[in-house]
């Protein structure tokens, strides 16, 4: 059986990762790896193919950035081209980028079977292109493989009949849990001069954020004055870079000593630091599941969350409003030890993989 994997961007790989390195082992399935080059930075992209033991793409589409209707056209014209060369009899994607999309209306359209994991999220925010990605692919695609229960509950409300789902659990815990223990090995405390415990871990990139003047002085505001509390480490995001320079909002970061910029860190720098410090400051969707499964604290920066498990059972609070106010209320909560106590949502074991590697091998 050949299965084409699809990633586009950063957080693709974390959930391809550990479905293809399987699949590599798995007598009777020929895995072929596409990246789309939706995101794509030569450094940043070995760095996490490397900490995640992939192997390098065996096709590369070098797509580019544009606006969601240039790129998504480029993924579509270059992704048919692979599919009617390859024949494959599956297509597999993941996550909710425009290249989940693009990848799955070809396949579709050319009559090959597409399954779709982490399928069934919703935030029921149609302004996040992220939300449309989400619904057209679940609604096309043949299998559909879900992380939480809310996903079973929103595919239920939209119809989609019960034959095509399947609750397999989060694969991104599959590869932190894979390569946690060599992230205890990495350095990055020790080059950025923090210690364990004492120490915010910031990511910042949502349009609504990191876009608006207004939210983004908030954001700027609320980091200068947990920088008198503790130390920030913010690995910032390239756009969030440019838009606070233009903004003139970074005069108080470079002579501030507590808060450290770096540049978009690899997978296991990242995860050193995530689990080692206090808490998280984020509007990232990922990171509210690591930290659900770490036991952190995580303030996620968003009106809504398409994982909703992470606040009703995990670590995550939601701060629908920005707020400098609210925001260090949460902070100092965290600080004085009343912690909000989480637990582990239902297969988010590491098994993940296994259980879609197995039911695919049973797809005729």
């Amino acid at each position: 059986m050949k299965i084409i994997n699809v990633v586009g961007a950063r957080p693709n790989f974390m959930k391809i990762a550990p479905i293809h390195n399987l699949m590599l082992r798995t007598e009777g399935i020929e895995p072929v790896l596409v990246h789309t080059g939706q995101h794509y930075d030569e450094k940043m992209s070995k760095v996490f193919f490397e900490d995640l033991k992939m192997p390098m793409p065996d096709i590369y589409l070098n797509v580019g950035s544009g606006s969601h209707a240039v790129q998504t056209a480029k993924i579509m014209v270059e992704f048919e081209k692979v599919v009617l060369e390859q024949k494959p009899d599956l297509v597999l994607v993941v996550g909710d980028v425009n290249s989940t999309v693009a990848c799955t209306l070809v396949a579709v359209k050319l009559g090959v079977k597409c399954v779709h994991v982490e399928s069934g999220l919703r935030s029921f925010d149609r302004r996040m292109p992220e939300e449309i990605n989400r619904l057209m692919t679940d609604v096309v695609c043949d299998y559909l493989f879900v992380s939480e229960e809310s996903g079973l509950e929103n595919l239920e409300n939209e119809g989609i009949p019960h034959s095509k789902i399947f609750h397999v659990g989060n694969v991104m815990i599959d590869s932190l849990i894979n390569h946690i223990k060599t992230a205890d090995k990495s350095k990055i405390m020790k080059q950025l001069g923090v210690e364990k415990g004492k120490y915010c871990l910031v990511t910042l990139h949502r349009p609504s954020n990191v876009d608006d003047p207004k939210n983004a002085k908030i954001l700027v505001d609320t980091l200068k004055t947990v920088s008198k509390k503790m130390k920030v480490v913010f690995p910032i995001h390239p756009r969030t870079l440019k838009n606070f320079g233009t903004m003139n909002l970074l005069e108080g970061f470079s002579d501030n000593e507590n808060i450290k910029l770096t540049d978009p860190l690899g997978y296991l720098d990242f995860m050193k630091l995530m689990k080692e410090s206090m808490f998280l400051l984020t509007d990232s969707g990922g990171i509210q599941e690591e930290t659900t499964y770490l036991g952190k604290p995580c303030l996620t920066l968003r009106e809504n969350t398409e994982r909703p498990s992470t606040v009703t059972q995990g670590t995550n609070i939601l701060i629908k409003e920005l707020n400098k106010k609210k925001i260090m209320m949460h902070i100092d909560d965290i600080i004085s030890g009343r912690l909000k106590k989480g637990k582990v949502p239902k297969y988010w074991d590491g098994k993940t993989a296994e259980r879609i590697v197995n039911m695919l091998k049973k797809v005729k």
